[in-house]
């Protein structure tokens, strides 16, 4: 698993705080019954258990979260959260993203690090998690991290279900999308240094960040 992060240019000074540890990290996860691909997918049958829990169960076992949050505007995944003793806040319905429905709740807590933990990663390794967490321990400029892999042999890179990362050299995200990037015209795409990389879809955001995040007005790029 590889680690990259992300340090906008121009908003550091706004939410340093350099008293912030990792010892007070929330993982939230947002989940909506209207998928567009796949209605319902939170409560898909995994097992004899529904998807959200599984995740739920995985971030619940990494070593540095604190607590696990459900994030939902419908009742069906509340019911499903509360029968297997989860803990879920309902949201307003309204969020266009999985980060605003994150914020929402975000904003209502007292914690350092949010972990944004997407609701279809049933496998997500709790070591993964830990992993993402663990540069705040030592850098107090960082503002968010996130995490990326290789694609294996029999993965497509050109399915636009998977979500595609370029990274700098030093390891920050420059760039993400569902088309396959880089493009090479060599062919080679699978055996270059710089990827291409499937994006994990986890995120370790500081609170003042994701809130200052959310608030910000979407840009053409972001809609697109």
């Amino acid at each position: 698993m590889l680690l990259f992060f992300v340090r906008p240019a121009g908003c550091l000074e706004s939410i340093r705080d350099r008293s912030q540890t990792h010892t007070h990290t929330v993982a939230i996860i947002p989940a909506r019954y209207a998928s567009t691909r796949f209605p319902g997918k939170a409560l898909a049958d995994i097992a004899g258990r529904p998807m959200i829990e599984h995740v739920y169960r995985r971030a619940m076992s990494a070593r540095n979260v604190d607590g696990v949050i459900i994030a939902t505007d419908d009742p069906r995944i509340a019911d499903a959260v509360t029968k297997f003793g989860g803990d879920v806040r309902l949201t307003r319905p309204t969020h266009a993203t999985g980060t605003d429905r994150i914020a929402e709740v975000a904003a209502a807590l007292d914690c350092d690090l949010v972990v944004n933990l997407q609701g279809d990663e049933p496998l997500i390794e709790p070591a993964a998690i830990d992993e993402a967490i663990e540069p705040f321990r030592t850098d107090a400029d960082l503002a968010m991290t996130s995490l990326c892999q290789r694609f294996r042999e029999h993965e497509d890179v050109t399915d636009p279900n998977i979500v595609k990362v370029v990274a700098d050299r030093a390891g920050y995200a420059l760039y993400f999308s569902r088309a396959p990037v880089p493009f090479f015209r060599t062919g080679a795409a699978g055996h270059h240094s710089t990827g291409p990389f499937k994006h994990i879809g986890l995120y370790v955001q500081r609170r003042e960040f994701l809130l200052k995040l959310a608030s910000l007005e979407p840009t053409p790029l972001e809609r697109a």
